[in-house]
Formats: structure tokens, C-alpha cells, sequence
């Protein structure tokens, strides 16, 4: 069967190029831009006023300097989100006028040192700002950048009066983004929050699998189960593709080492499914034993051996925090 994506394997390059750049800042989508990605991929969650931003979370501790504000000291506060208890602080209880006198940082320091230079830079963008700059680079590039946002947190954010469908809609539409071929993917998590937003747009849906687990909204539901060949055909009755964790593509052996594919891309696409595994990352700490560079977690390794794996698999798109080595290694 024909992969319902035709031409070339896209790049989406997951919060930026965030193997260079702190996550989710509009710097990081710049260079991602710069080198090459098809798509960038804001995560987004909402304020008290019902801004769209882009955070990897909605507790911002991680990702902002947020802790370091005596003013909001007192926001600090314990939270159950999608059954987790955390602490910290969260979008929610920040206007967007307060948010912007935070700043971002490195969400990895152990990791990405090297992205800790930029901490106290950046802002955090509002997704208005990021069709905004996708807009802009389109123009200036002459090729397509497209958007691939994923709902953060739907159920819980409904369940406060903030949901993400009316402001997200709202903004694509106003942008021009209305057709099934318009430059964007919507994703997420959650299942009901995909089948509202099948009723109210044309634009393409990702269902997005963990290897386990299931959907916060749906503990009916495991991913694994979703991943069949019956789970597919019903996703595919409201979702366009599905955005698998890597391992539900290709396993990793008791070692370590990349192991036989499974059925995962042959089932979805003959389901009528793009498959879009998430996420490659050059440093040796995320990578199969055989690309690992050395001992050092934090050393780059053959990301490209990795990825090539996948596109022998046949996955129609990858989402990536090094967009420069994505592209190279699917040879464009």
C-alpha cells in the first residue's frame, strides 16, 4: 500500500533544535528553520487569561527561571496533573504579561551544557508568536514551514475551564491554516480531545502512543492495545497518523541494540495511517548501544545510523532535537 504521506520523510524538529538551542524559545525554532526542518513542534499550554504558549510542561521550574522570582514565591504549589502529584509552578496561575518577565533556560544542564550559555535569554513564546515567525521564515526561505502542535494536557486543562480547542482553532484559522493539506499536524496524547477536534477541523490529527501506559483520558485504553492492527482502525477513524515512541517501531534488545522491527508501519499504513516515531536525539545517553560514541552520556553519537534503521522501517516522518543530522541522515 502506498504510504498515505507521498514524497520525502519530514522532519520535525521536536521543541526546536533543542539538542542546541533551550527548548521551546523562539531561537530554537529559528535554527531549526535554519537548518531545514519541515515542521516545528511547540508543546502548548495555557495561561490564567487563556494565552497559548509553548512549554514542555505546564510546571515551569524546569524550563524557566521562575524559582528565582521573589514575587512569585507564593505561586509554588502542589498540583495533581492527569493523576501525578506535582510541585512547582504552573502556567495556569501566571497572566501572559506575567509569563514574559520569566525567561527560559536548559532543561538538561547534565546533559546540554553547552545550552546553558543561552539561559536568561529567551522568552516564553506564545503560539501566535511561533505562526508568526513559521510565517515570516516561509517567506524568507521560499519553501513551506510548517507547525505540528501537540495539546498538553487537555482533559486537565478543560477540567479548569482552559481548554485548547476554541483558542488553537482560532489561531490556525486565522493564519490560514484550514485544509487537510495545510501545513500542519495537531497531536496529542489524549484521545477524546482528537475526536472533539475531528469535528471541528479539516486539518490533520496525530495520535500519539507511549510503548505503555494509556491515555490520561482513557485508562480503558492502552497504547500497546492501540497499536494493533484492530487499535489502529480506530484511530484512523479520527486521527490521520500516529506518533509512536520509538520502541513501538523498533525494540531495544536486553543489550541495548536495535532489534527486528515490528509490524507497527506496515499495520498503520495499511490502516490508512503516517507513522511519525518520536525522538532522536545525537547524545550517546538516548541512543541504541550500537551508535554510542563512548562512555560519556553526554558525547554525540551515529544518530544517523539510528534514523536510518527507521526510514528502512518505512516511517513516513521522525521528530528530532538535532534537525541538522535528521536531514543529513535521510540524505537531504
Amino acid at each position: 500500500m502506498q504510504k498515505p504521506l507521498d514524497g520525502p520523510v519530514i522532519v520535525i524538529a521536536h521543541r526546536g533544535a533543542s539538542g542546541e538551542r533551550p527548548e521551546h524559545t523562539l531561537a530554537s525554532y529559528a535554527l531549526a528553520i535554519e537548518q531545514g526542518a519541515d515542521f516545528i513542534e511547540p508543546d502548548l499550554v495555557l495561561t490564567k487569561d487563556g494565552i497559548l504558549v509553548a512549554r514542555h510542561e505546564n510546571e515551569i521550574s524546569e524550563t524557566t527561571d521562575v524559582a528565582s522570582k521573589a514575587e512569585f514565591a507564593d505561586r509554588k504549589t502542589t498540583k495533581i496533573i492527569d493523576g501525578q502529584s506535582m510541585t512547582g509552578w504552573f502556567t495556569e496561575d501566571f497572566t501572559l504579561a506575567e509569563l514574559k518577565t520569566l525567561r527560559a533556560k536548559e532543561r538538561l544542564p547534565q546533559l546540554r551544557q553547552a545550552n546553558m550559555a543561552y539561559d536568561g535569554q529567551f522568552e516564553v513564546p506564545t503560539f501566535e508568536e511561533i505562526l508568526e515567525l513559521a510565517k515570516a521564515k516561509s517567506k524568507d526561505t521560499g519553501r513551506t514551514i510548517g507547525v505540528y502542535p501537540e495539546t498538553k494536557h487537555p482533559g486537565y486543562f478543560a477540567s479548569i475551564g482552559l481548554p485548547h480547542e476554541a483558542p488553537l482553532l482560532t489561531l490556525l484559522n486565522a493564519f490560514g491554516h484550514v485544509e487537510k493539506s495545510s501545513p500542519v499536524f495537531i497531536q496529542s496524547f489524549e484521545v477524546e480531545n482528537l475526536k472533539a477536534l475531528r469535528g471541528k477541523t479539516k486539518l490533520r490529527l496525530i495520535q500519539l502512543m507511549d510503548e505503555k501506559g494509556s491515555p490520561a483520558d482513557r485508562s480503558d485504553l492502552s497504547y500497546p492495545a492501540m497499536a494493533t492492527p484492530e487499535g489502529l482502525k480506530t484511530v484512523a477513524s479520527y486521527a490521520d497518523g500516529i506518533g509512536p515512541n520509538k520502541a513501538l517501531v523498533i525494540p531495544r534488545t536486553i543489550l541495548g541494540n536495535l532489534d527486528t522491527p515490528t509490524n507497527l508501519v506496515s499495520d498503520a499504513h495499511n490502516a490508512g495511517l503516517a507513522v511519525h516515531p518520536w525522538t532522536f536525539r545525537r547524545e550517546n545517553y538516548f541512543l541504541p548501544l550500537s551508535a554510542k560514541s563512548g562512555l560519556d552520556p553526554r558525547d554525540p553519537g551515529d544518530i544517523a545510523s539510528e534514523i536510518r534503521a527507521f526510514l528502512a522501517a518505512g516511517v513516513d516522518g521522525i521528530f528530532s532535537d538535532n534537525p541538522a543530522q535528521a536531514i543529513s541522515a535521510i540524505g537531504r
